[in-house]
């Protein structure tokens, strides 16, 4: 499943849910862990009813908020196929799960939006990218950040040559073989066949490519996260020449797929989009510290939520781990805080990102110790 895209995170910014549920929670793909997953979140679940029913709730309509999630903890296939962390959205109609390559802190959230702040490194300014690997027996997407990676369902997509051209193909791919390279346990592509054959098997996946890349472009819309290619001759040159994806990046890892673990897929592609994501991030960094003591910028969070919400604002910092609780009157522009959250409060730190990527802006969610001046928020405004 792929993270929650920008347009899906808008949906559930809407403010007209009622009371909003948002779990958090760190999860296993393999190992003892898996077995703990669903102890811990039964814990989550009875957490957020205490709450709930502290917040003035009837036990009998906490419990029935709740119900939808409570049947996950017997669903064994759910608990069996997790990535690092679970995401689980809850509210008078609304029940969302998403599993997704980040490592969260156990968090329960009772308000009146959803939380929705540890999502942002997954979409903007903090290592969201995808992995596609090709050849012409298997095609695999995966989604990464810097914390994790897992793979993506490709319904729809041809997953191989066959698949996408027909049995014609299959005989075809017999002319494509692997073998034992001079590194023990890895193996390398070689092509048996020349002329007219060989050129046949690159036209053929010339053809397979294209419906690749128009079933990765319909998957992603307009998702402007890196992609990184992995795979070897003649696939990399020949996806590249029919890529459609703007965000392609140059660099590819020069491995068959299948051979690498999803950690040494991970590791690889990490080193190849971290430069990329590091390289913007210093330079809004440097651009706020030059703008010091003019108006361009602020860290001050009466001054940031209006502008955010008025488009104003073209770079913005956020701290992760961290809330401010409140209420942005959209109407009169007034700010209302509040110690904790209540029913009606959202995090304003969530809603000034949130309404910054709305209206065009860039948002970087770091830990607060990277902040500026180590501030919840920090912005560079529009000139």
């Amino acid at each position: 499943m792929i993270p929650l895209l920008f347009d899906e995170l808008k949906l559930l910014m809407d403010k007209g849910y009622g009371t909003c549920i948002s779990i958090y929670m760190p999860t296993h793909r393999t190992g003892h862990g898996t077995r703990q997953d669903p102890i811990r979140f039964r814990n989550l679940l009875r957490q957020a009813e205490i709450e709930l029913i502290g917040g003035g709730q009837r036990t009998v309509d906490a419990r029935t908020l709740l119900e939808p999630a409570r049947n996950l903890q017997g669903h064994s296939p759910f608990w069996r196929h997790l990535s690092d962390g679970l995401a689980i959205f809850l509210a008078r109609g609304v029940f969302i799960t998403q599993r997704v390559p980040v490592k969260f802190d156990e968090q329960v959230v009772v308000a009146g939006r959803f939380y929705l702040k540890p999502l942002l490194p997954l979409l903007y300014g903090d290592g969201h990218y995808y992995v596609l690997g090709l050849s012409q027996n298997k095609v695999g997407l995966f989604q990464a950040s810097r914390f994790g990676i897992s793979e993506v369902d490709l319904e729809g997509i041809p997953d191989n040559l066959t698949a996408a051209l027909g049995e014609r193909q299959g005989e075809k791919r017999l002319q494509f073989h692997t073998q034992t390279g001079s590194a023990p346990g890895k193996r390398s592509a070689i092509f048996f066949g020349h002329g007219n054959e060989d050129d046949r098997l690159k036209h053929d996946l010339r053809k397979f490519f294209r419906m690749v890349d128009k079933g990765i472009g319909d998957l992603l819309g307009n998702d402007p996260a890196p992609l990184v290619l992995a795979g070897l001759d003649p696939s990399i040159p020949i996806y590249t020449e029919v890529n459609s994806n703007a965000h392609l990046v140059k660099d590819s890892i020069r491995s068959h797929p299948d051979e690498l673990s999803i950690e040494e897929l991970h590791q690889k592609s990490w080193s190849i989009v971290e430069p990329y994501f590091r390289k913007e991030q210093t330079a809004a960094l440097a651009r706020y510290a030059q703008l010091v003591n003019t108006q361009r910028i602020s860290s001050q969070v009466e001054v940031i939520v209006p502008a955010a919400f008025y488009g104003r604002v073209d770079t913005l910092f956020v701290a992760l781990g961290v809330q401010r609780w409140g209420d942005f009157d959209e109407q009169s522009g007034q700010i209302h805080s509040h110690s904790k959250a209540r029913p009606e409060s959202q995090d304003l730190l969530q809603y000034a990102a949130l309404h910054t990527l709305l209206n065009g802006g860039t948002v970087f969610a770091l830990e607060r110790t990277h902040m500026p001046g180590e501030t919840l928020l920090a912005a560079i405004m529009r000139s």
